[in-house]
């Protein structure tokens, strides 16, 4: 959940037009988006806010809810996933998505290959909002790549962003406003 005042996507550092990618899924909520960049740029805190501005409600699953150590749950649990956010009508984001969608061609064994196929074939026939979050986009399966509708990067905040984000968080905490020796 973001806290409310303290999320503010203009301190994103993503070249896509996210208001805009709010209002077409509102209209079409059907779609799947593959957010990508190093860790801490916001890509997870993007989801809460893309669910809370469509109005709906948000399945977080991270890769130790979904993976498991015995050949064919993590496969189940996938496919229960996918059929708990279709039948709540939520939006699902799966946090470290490189962990159940790396390259096939990388598999030491065959139950890895099978668990890519499950989750590839839950992500082509989900009818609702898929939010997928790699920091490691270059190591995803390609058949995965073809899969996302779209892909949007997040990058480190540019220092304009940083300033501004500082500056939010002291306001925020009554704190004295940042001077330019703190920026």
């Amino acid at each position: 959940m973001i806290q409310p005042g303290l999320y503010d996507i203009g301190h994103l550092n993503t070249s896509a037009d996210l208001p805009q990618i709010a209002a077409n899924l509102r209209i079409n909520p059907s779609a799947r988006l593959c957010l990508y960049g190093p860790p801490g740029t916001g890509k997870t805190p993007f989801g809460h806010w893309l669910a809370q501005e469509i109005g709906q409600p948000l399945l977080l699953r991270k890769a130790s809810d979904l993976l498991s150590p015995y050949v064919g749950m993590t496969e189940q649990k996938i496919a229960s996933t996918f059929e708990k956010a279709k039948q709540e009508g939520a939006m699902l984001l799966t946090d470290e998505a490189d962990s159940f969608l790396h390259s096939r061609t990388q598999a030491k064994h065959s139950w890895e290959i099978t668990q890519i196929n499950e989750m590839l074939t839950q992500i082509e026939s989900f009818p609702g909002i898929l939010i997928a979050s790699t920091n490691l986009i270059d190591q995803l399966d390609t058949a995965s790549m073809r899969r996302f509708d779209i892909k949007l990067h997040f990058g480190y905040l540019l220092p304009d962003q940083a300033g501004r984000l500082l500056a939010s968080y002291c306001q925020n905490l009554d704190l004295p406003q940042p001077t330019s020796a703190d920026l």
